[in-house]
Formats: structure tokens, C-alpha cells, sequence
């Protein structure tokens, strides 16, 4: 697993061997970042990364410009993995990781980010209220975007942030957008 764009291509992402990480494929982290080009500058903005794993998003976003990426997880090799490869890349001004339940770090953060990932276990129990947590407590910026993967199965079109979603096999990645209040 490594970076495959921006300042730090090439860079491999530190991670340890734990099956109840699933970290997001190459194809798909492709597929994500090329759809992102097209509406998103990262150059200086904020990213937020949820249940953030080996922070293969994150990461891959802070080396396209993102002036500043948050990682939330509890998994203890997740942290040790983010702590690494932040060591690694030197960006440790960039990056901050937080070991806390997402749902306790969405009710408590008071800061906006303008591209927020949330790749929950594909068991979660509950997607449309997670989605509706993280808009509800303004962790999405005003033009900013949230991406969710998660299983095919599930279907969250009917989400007022809804965009649009993208089928990768069984996995499926749903874009909300947040637009500028009057």
C-alpha cells in the first residue's frame, strides 16, 4: 500500500498485519482521487479521516496539497501505523491523530474540514445516522464534501447531502456535499 500521487508518490504507508483493518484498494483510491480532481483543490484545505486505518486517504490527500489532515481511529495498530508513517513522511506539523470512538470524536470536534472521509466497519449498524452526525455537528464545510465506503448493499440516496455514488464490485464509495447556506 503506498501513496500513488502528489508530493510523496511512491511513499509506502507503514501498516501492520491486522485483518480487522480493511484498508481501501488501490483501484478504488484511484477512482476516488481522480473524481475528487474534478471538484476539489486540495492545495491548502483541511481533511478529516474517519475510522482512518492505515490512512491510505489521508495521507494520499495531505500529498496532493491538503495543508492539514486529521486521522480518527481506536484501533492500537491503526495508531501505530499513522504515528509511523507520519514520522516517516516528516509531516508531523500536518497531521493530527486522534484514538477516540468516532461517534464521541464527531459530538466533541469543533473544527470544519472540506473533504471528510468515514470508512466505517462494513457491519456498522446505523449509516444514514452516522452521515447525518457528522453534518449535523458542522464537521463539513460550507462547498465541502464527505465520502463514505461501505458495502453495495446499502443504499443512502435518500440523505439530503446525497451527490452521487460509485460502484466498485461489492464496495461502494457515496459522495455528500454540503452547499453554502443562505
Amino acid at each position: 500500500m503506498q501513496i500513488q500521487t502528489g508530493i510523496y508518490k511512491g511513499q509506502k504507508l507503514l501498516r501492520a498485519s491486522n485483518r480487522a483493518i480493511r484498508p481501501c484498494s488501490s483501484r478504488v483510491k484511484k477512482s476516488l482521487f481522480d473524481t475528487l480532481a474534478f471538484r476539489l483543490d486540495f492545495e491548502g484545505i483541511a481533511v478529516l479521516d474517519l475510522f482512518a486505518g492505515f490512512g491510505s486517504l489521508g495521507f494520499e490527500a495531505l500529498s496532493l496539497g491538503a495543508q492539514r489532515v486529521c486521522f480518527v481511529d481506536q484501533n492500537v495498530d491503526s495508531l501505530r501505523s499513522l504515528k509511523a508513517t507520519t514520522e516517516k513522511l516528516g509531516v508531523g506539523s500536518c497531521v493530527r491523530i486522534v484514538k477516540q470512538d468516532v461517534l464521541r470524536f464527531i459530538r466533541s470536534e469543533k473544527g470544519a474540514y472540506s473533504l471528510v472521509f468515514c470508512d466505517p466497519p462494513y457491519s456498522w449498524p446505523d449509516y444514514p445516522a452516522l452521515v447525518s452526525s457528522v453534518f449535523e455537528h458542522g464537521l463539513v464545510a460550507s462547498h465541502g464534501m464527505m465520502l463514505m465506503e461501505h458495502s453495495a448493499e446499502h443504499d443512502l440516496t435518500g440523505i439530503e447531502q446525497y451527490a452521487f455514488h460509485k460502484d466498485y464490485g461489492m464496495t461502494r464509495v457515496t459522495f455528500f456535499m454540503l452547499e453554502e447556506q443562505p
